[in-house]
């Protein structure tokens, strides 16, 4: 939601005011991340201050599965912060969380920021940790295999393009992960997002982004 672009695409989405609209916000991969949280503060206040009629936080760990489930539903839009992808996704699969997150989907917007945005992935596993170079943040949960929630989408997506708090992410970094990947990948900076609407795929931005096929 860093720029106007963004804000009025998530405006289209929903299609009403946001002033009309409850949203939930999921922070369950943050907790996962070690280190400074500003940078979730952050995130939470750029979303708070567009004004919403609720604004409910949910934790998908820790809570009776029904619970949260009727939290999602109470939402009309779901959004899901950055952090540990890895831990999001066993969150969702170890919660049995999955269909209820994908019916919940059936009539609601989501949005995710950062590792929220990448759970969607058929290759979200360990393959694509070590294509990735992100094994790190696999191993930190004690593990080396993953079960992708959902896998809706054949594409893999990694944000934080051009970031100044990831300065390691350029484009020589976004073409060694393409040489490796056997995967498409979209590459997308923190002004752009890739949207899914009715079965059809497209980039909103006010940044830049790359796609390897």
């Amino acid at each position: 939601m860093r720029n106007a672009t963004l804000r009025d695409a998530l405006r289209d989405m929903l299609g009403k005011p946001f002033g009309s609209a409850n949203v939930v916000y999921v922070p369950t991969a943050s907790v996962a991340e070690p280190g400074d949280h500003e940078w979730l503060i952050a995130d939470i206040n750029r979303l708070h201050g567009l004004g919403w009629r609720e604004f409910d936080i949910l934790e998908l760990n820790g809570l009776p599965r029904q619970m949260v489930l009727d939290r999602l539903l109470h939402a009309d839009v779901i959004y899901v912060s950055g952090g540990n992808h890895y831990h999001l996704a066993r969150s969702i699969t170890g919660n049995g969380l999955a269909d209820g997150f994908l019916e919940a989907l059936e009539s609601r917007v989501y949005v995710g920021f950062s590792a929220g945005s990448m759970i969607f992935s058929r290759h979200l596993t360990g393959h694509s940790a070590d294509v990735i170079g992100d094994t790190a943040d696999l191993h930190a949960l004690g593990t080396t295999t993953l079960e992708p929630p959902f896998g809706l989408f054949d594409w893999y997506l990694k944000p934080h393009l051009y970031s100044p708090d990831f300065p390691e992410r350029d484009d020589a970094w976004a073409d060694r992960i393409a040489a490796r990947a056997d995967f498409p990948v979209y590459f997308i900076d923190d002004d752009t997002a890739v949207r899914v609407r009715d079965g059809k795929v497209d980039v909103v931005t006010e940044g830049r982004w790359r796609f390897h096929p």
